[in-house]
């Protein structure tokens, strides 16, 4: 069996599965694991194989002492990288700017290009070249591949890649729309394609997908024509954590009045906003279990949520002008049919109909969840981002 190695670096972490790129989106992974708590004082390793979990706790100063100490723990689970037909390695980088649009064979050059893009994404493409370059080095003799978050949203037309301010200036300092969460608007869409057994260029589809980071697109044919998030992953829909959309010039009025820095504003819009901000969680069971508890702020978020949804679900029909699909991904728009069914509740007149028995369904696999008389099919379809990356690299193996 032929597998990818799939390695996601973070700061302080680093994500990794083996995969088979041929499995089913909702097949379990061969291996999976974590590195984390890189750089402090104790450092942990966990792998999930063969149905068990093992872990190790151990300093892991680097990048390069937590991936080594992750492949010695595969290597004695037998799940290790010379212990399996290893065909490539795939790599998350979350900005590939205007320079990358689709996945890329890893070499000097191409990290050289990826390092230049640091200052677009300073806390991401860092640590995502630190995990390519330690890899590079354990494991020389399979290709690395990179495949980028951006890279599906490159050919946007400029009407919705660019804002509205000075021109030159945005050139200069790489100000426009790049958007995020491509590798798995651009799975899921395809995956649509084929569950309507319709050419990928005759569908014009929204794609939702709604984790604790959240985006919609709007998709023509095959081509991207819009998405939520924009130079950055804090724009568009409300999420976890983060504040969506919001008046620039709260940004002016919280430094010139409240005395805020900079980066306490940046922390705030980033990590304090969103449902958090408001319910003081962020994982929708619990905001759920306030809610029948009748707690205020929780319905507060969830319908700020709901409405910032609607609005965006609302444009991007506009912009299709014909739409043959919606369908929702990720962890909430997997699991939560509360959500489903408010985004697109009252929604029959333009050809919109939920069937609350198919939507009330557990999460086990691609479905249809709209009612048969609805003209706009409606799919709950799991995203699966790392198979994905699989699937591009080994095209290069």
């Amino acid at each position: 069996m032929s597998l990818v190695l799939v390695l996601n670096s973070g700061s302080s972490s680093i994500k990794f599965q083996l995969v088979d790129p041929d499995q089913h989106a909702t097949d379990e992974p061969f291996a999976s694991g974590l590195v984390e708590q890189i750089g402090e004082p104790m450092g942990r390793v966990m792998l999930k194989h063969a149905g068990e979990k093992h872990v190790v706790e151990a300093p892991i100063p680097d990048h390069t002492v937590g991936l080594d100490l992750a492949f010695k723990l595969m290597a004695e689970h037998e799940c290790g990288p010379t212990d399996v037909e290893l065909v490539a390695v795939g790599h998350r980088l979350v900005h590939g700017g205007l320079v990358f649009s689709k996945p890329e064979l890893i070499t000097d050059q191409i990290i050289d290009l990826a390092r230049s893009l640091i200052p677009l994404a300073p806390l991401h493409n860092p640590a995502n070249i630190d995990g390519i370059e330690v890899a590079r080095k354990l494991l020389p003799d399979v290709p690395h591949v990179a495949v980028f978050d951006t890279g599906f949203f490159h050919g946007m037309p400029p009407a919705a890649a660019l804002y509205a301010v000075d021109k030159e200036l945005a050139a200069e300092t790489g100000v426009r729309r790049y958007g995020f969460h491509g590798t798995s608007h651009e799975y899921v869409s395809n995956k649509v394609a084929e569950l309507m057994e319709l050419p990928k260029a005759a569908i014009n589809q929204i794609t939702l997908h709604l984790g604790n980071g959240a985006s919609c697109a709007a998709i023509k044919g095959e081509q991207p024509i819009d998405t939520s998030m924009g130079m950055t992953p804090l724009a568009g829909l409300v999420m976890g954590t983060r504040s969506g959309d919001v008046d620039p010039g709260i940004i002016f009025h919280l430094h010139r009045t409240a005395g805020m820095p900079i980066d306490d504003i940046d922390e705030l819009l980033n990590k304090k906003s969103g449902v958090k901000g408001i319910a003081g969680v962020n994982d929708f069971r619990e905001l759920r279990r306030m809610i029948e508890e009748e707690n205020e702020d929780a319905w507060l978020a969830y319908n700020i949520y709901i409405h910032q949804l609607r609005r965006y679900i609302g444009s991007y029909m506009i912009s299709l002008g014909r739409v043959d699909a919606i369908t929702f991904t990720a962890g909430v728009g997997e699991n939560d049919s509360f959500v489903r069914a408010d985004a697109l509740a009252n929604l029959e007149m333009y050809g919109i109909k939920i069937d609350p028995e198919r939507n009330a369904l557990p999460n086990t696999g691609p479905r249809l969840i709209s009612a048969h008389d609805s003209v706009i099919k409606v799919w709950v379809v799991p995203t699966n981002e790392e198979l994905a990356i699989a699937r591009y690299a080994k095209a290069f193996a």
